[in-house]
């Protein structure tokens, strides 16, 4: 009888143990993957979102962004080099974040323009781009392809800005407008700055006046501030 017991025990332990590696047999990954492009990179703002955790993809960024960047950090205009040495580190960056898998990819092949590859590599893997391009958003649409816009993003999650309101900014170019001067709030919004064309590099107080919505963002206008309000 004790054999039979034993027999029997030794037989439920092993079923046990067969089911215990079955249920933690490692899977394939059925993540959906999101191409990163240059704007996104040079925006900043996707590392963050990385590290909060919410992105529910891996994130593939294509070796052509990445020279794209790199041919930009050699610039003889300083903006430009300054920006794209910031894409280029966020870059580096999305790669040690723990909280989601960040590969570089090899697409030497195929087409020679940037988006064109997004584009193509994008709807053959079933993927999403990420970009705050207005117009790739727009070709990606027509194509089928989603696309995940950070300032689509920014808006929804957004602290709420009112007129009135003052900031300390960097103006870091030129308006379309005579005399503007254009930077950016602490969120990434575009400030359209009035008679800050002579401040540009300079750090300024403004005064928010007015903001239009757009598919492609928030749009603030804005005026030098007189003085600090407490």
């Amino acid at each position: 009888m004790d054999i039979v017991i034993l027999i029997t025990t030794l037989a439920i332990l092993t079923e046990t143990s067969i089911l215990v590696v079955r249920k933690f047999k490692p899977t394939v990954s059925r993540r959906r993957k999101v191409y990163v492009d240059t704007s996104a990179l040079i925006d900043g703002r996707i590392l963050e979102i990385a590290k909060t955790g919410f992105l529910d993809g891996d994130l593939i960024i294509l070796k052509s962004v990445l020279l794209e960047l790199q041919l930009l950090a050699d610039s003889k205009e300083s903006d430009k080099r300054t920006i794209a040495r910031a894409g280029l580190d966020v870059a580096a960056e999305l790669e040690r974040v723990v909280n989601i898998n960040t590969e570089i990819i090899d697409d030497t092949d195929g087409p020679r323009k940037v988006d064109e590859k997004l584009l193509k590599i994008a709807k053959e893997e079933k993927g999403a781009i990420m970009t705050i391009d207005y117009n790739l958003i727009k070709v990606a649409e027509a194509e089928k392809i989603e696309t995940l816009n950070i300032n689509d993003l920014a808006l929804a999650v957004r602290t709420e800005f009112m007129p009135g309101e003052q900031f300390r900014i960097k103006i870091l170019e030129r308006g379309t407008g005579r005399g503007q001067g254009v930077g950016h709030l602490p969120n990434g919004t575009m400030v359209v700055v009035e008679n800050a064309a002579s401040k540009i590099g300079k750090e300024v107080n403004i005064e928010l006046s007015k903001f239009f919505e757009t598919s492609s963002g928030r749009m603030f206008f804005a005026k030098i501030a007189k003085k600090n309000k407490k």
